[in-house]
């Protein structure tokens, strides 16, 4: 952070004794919850916690009993995680006339001038679009329309949000490339790493209890398990190679759990913590990367592509565009388009000398860390803060 702060204080956005010239509080409107997934969010917003007074809102609980309310847990220094709860079985209008009286009310007397909104999602608009910080923020890490169950006023509020935001990010290249003539302060950050992290793979001796029973060769994914994940490819190579075991950890959500293939090699662990991964990983032969190519992939970015490679694992996926380019046309990767390509890399890879492949990885992964994502972040934020006050 030594290093942000020294570029920072060239470009006169904070003095010699650290005191901000930038807003001291950012808010974050996400629709994805802190403690679901470990991702984007997560990754970006712990490190601007090093520079701001962060706040996480997430989407409601409906489970009030009487008056809404907000609860503000401390996630760790300068960042909270903010959850409304509201009373089931109000309209949509009435939730958002309590969204926005609670959020008036918690920014009562506030200096807006002193103030960032992030949005994840243009949603939040509905209760808070009567506001105007210093600087307002899309980052659009999903093409978040095409997603099932979105809602009908989503591509309406998101051409509104990108009216009034100062700056887009984007998640990806080909969202960046659906979105950049929106924009005229648009730039692309596609997934990252924390490769310290993942590279624990390489080295991690002991397997997880729930894991160590099951034999291998292994091929394992680790992700939500949605609309966007190919049960059927899944199901294919479970068939046509009953001697390898296919792990899956995750959340199921938006699908009925009873779709899922029932086989006696596919090992469905349920969810892991961020922090389980590595250890995970280790006892793998191959990731997998099985997303169907769909409305709700179209634009996608996988953060485990980078994530599993810094694992030292090798990985197979089908042509998501965000890992065809670049991770499979530099053969970092191995794509394929049905059960039966996977199965022919998953054998090419499993007799393989990864000892070249793995020294390619390395090195383009040096390129990559969410700590440089959030430096360029950075740069392009107080550049817009600065152009906007000489302008204003």
């Amino acid at each position: 952070m030594e290093a942000i702060e020294s570029n920072l204080k060239k470009q006169n956005l904070l003095n010699d004794d650290n005191d901000p010239r930038l807003p001291s509080t950012l808010i974050c409107f996400s629709h994805l919850r802190w403690n679901f997934v470990y991702q984007r969010p997560q990754h970006l917003l712990t490190r601007y916690a090093t520079l701001f007074n962060v706040y996480f809102v997430e989407e409601p609980y409906f489970d009030a009993k009487a008056d809404p309310y907000l609860t503000f847990t401390v996630q760790e220094d300068s960042l909270w995680v903010v959850a409304p709860h509201l009373k089931p079985g109000n309209s949509n209008e009435e939730n958002d006339k309590q969204l926005k009286k609670m959020l008036d009310k918690f920014l009562d007397g506030k200096d807006l001038s002193d103030m960032i909104f992030w949005y994840y999602t243009p949603m939040a608009l509905s209760f808070s679009r009567q506001y105007t910080p210093a600087l307002t923020i899309y980052d659009c890490m999903d093409e978040l329309s095409m997603f099932k169950n979105a809602p009908k006023q989503l591509r309406e509020l998101e051409d509104l949000l990108l009216s009034r935001a100062d700056i887009v990010f984007t998640g990806g290249h080909s969202l960046y490339q659906a979105k950049k003539h929106l924009h005229d302060n648009i730039f692309p950050f596609p997934s990252s790493i924390d490769k310290k992290h993942f590279e624990q793979a390489r080295t991690n001796k002991e397997q997880p209890t729930d894991q160590e029973s099951i034999g291998g060769p292994r091929l394992g994914f680790y992700g939500v398990i949605d609309e966007r994940f190919d049960i059927d490819l899944i199901k294919g190579i479970a068939e046509l190679r009953p001697e390898w075991q296919l792990v899956l950890l995750g959340p199921v959500v938006k699908i009925d759990p009873s779709t899922l293939p029932k086989l006696p090699n596919i090992h469905f662990l349920g969810g892991k913590t961020y922090d389980q991964l590595p250890s995970y990983l280790s006892g793998w032969d191959i990731a997998l990367i099985p997303f169907m190519l769909n409305d709700a992939t179209r634009f996608i970015s996988p953060t485990k592509t980078p994530e599993y490679l810094a694992a030292g694992i090798p990985v197979i996926s089908t042509p998501i565009k965000d890992v065809v380019n670049p991770y499979g046309e530099q053969n970092y990767v191995e794509i394929a388009a049905d059960a039966q390509g996977f199965v022919d890399a998953a054998e090419r890879q499993l007799s393989a000398d990864r000892e070249e492949w793995l020294t390619r990885v390395d090195e383009f992964l040096t390129q990559q860390s969410w700590s440089l994502t959030f430096e360029n972040m950075m740069q392009e934020l107080t550049r817009t803060l600065q152009t906007k006050s000489f302008t204003s």
